[in-house]
């Protein structure tokens, strides 16, 4: 047995606490939806996500992307999409509402796995253990940006939706949310290069036309910013007046969804009601 006070057993002891904790094979067939941390997936028992009829003003949107996770959910072909524009019109709450939408028409046959921007340099090992299971995905990265000095990211994931050894598996779609098309940070000084200017331009775009579906979401306007409270303030039973709703909105600088919801939220908390 070794002495308490032994230089190696206290070096030894040091060691075990450094090594990286042990990781446990996820079940990837039970839940409806996953965080991948980087090296498992974390279950989430239940998915986050309004209604598909409350989401208003995004009419087209919402079609093309409910058809096209329905179509993922049936293990038919399906595109990658690019869901880009406007702060707070839904994009994200429109992927998670065509998931609940999907599970509750075919049950187990489709599963969220949500991962964060911090994780693009795992997702080869997540593509590869989901490849191995018997059932389809959405793998979702929401708010996605990368700096001008990032070379490597658009790379990487230019390969993974066209053609790359890295590339998805067939039961596996991606989905991206961003504030812009380009997915990188624009600057004005690509317009001012005197040598093919539009050459910057344009081959950050073409990262976003690898994407099979590209949809744009701009700003509501008023009577479609209405329409969205009007419809989260009737699901709650909440007495709507609409000059507040609008002067709500013109304080925060911003109509849409978010905005919508989050007076819902005052108007819940003025009245005494939990939401």
């Amino acid at each position: 047995m070794a002495e308490p006070n032994d230089p190696l057993s206290r070096i030894a002891d040091a060691l075990q606490r450094l090594a990286p904790a042990e990781t446990r094979a996820t079940d990837w067939r039970t839940a409806p939806a996953y965080l991948w941390t980087g090296s498992e997936g974390r279950p989430l028992a239940r998915i986050e996500a309004p209604r598909l009829d409350l989401l208003k003003g995004i009419e087209r949107q919402k079609q093309e992307v409910r058809q096209n996770v329905a179509r993922l959910a049936a293990g038919h072909a399906a595109h990658d999409m690019l869901l880009w524009g406007a702060r707070g019109m839904g994009k994200s709450a429109l992927i998670r509402a065509a998931i609940v939408e999907a599970q509750e028409a075919a049950p187990g046959r489709l599963a969220l796995v949500q991962a964060g921007t911090d994780s693009l340099e795992t997702l080869p090992r997540l593509f590869a253990e989901l490849g191995a299971v018997d059932r389809n995905f959405l793998a979702y990265i929401d708010d996605l940006g990368f700096a001008d000095s990032d070379a490597e990211g658009p790379r990487h994931l230019r390969s993974w939706l066209e053609g790359g050894i890295e590339a998805r598996p067939g039961n596996v779609r991606l989905a991206v949310t961003s504030n812009r098309r380009a997915i990188v940070s624009r600057q004005m000084s690509e317009q001012d290069d005197p040598i093919n200017p539009r050459d910057a331009v344009d081959d950050r775009l073409a990262l976003a036309d690898r994407f099979g579906m590209a949809l744009g979401f701009h700003v509501c306007t008023q009577d479609e910013y209405l329409a969205i409270v009007r419809g989260y303030a009737d699901e709650h039973a909440l007495a709507l007046d609409e000059a507040d709703a609008l002067e709500w909105a013109r304080r925060r600088g911003a109509r849409s969804g978010r905005a919508a919801w989050h007076y819902t939220v005052e108007l819940a908390g003025r009245a005494g009601k939990r939401i």
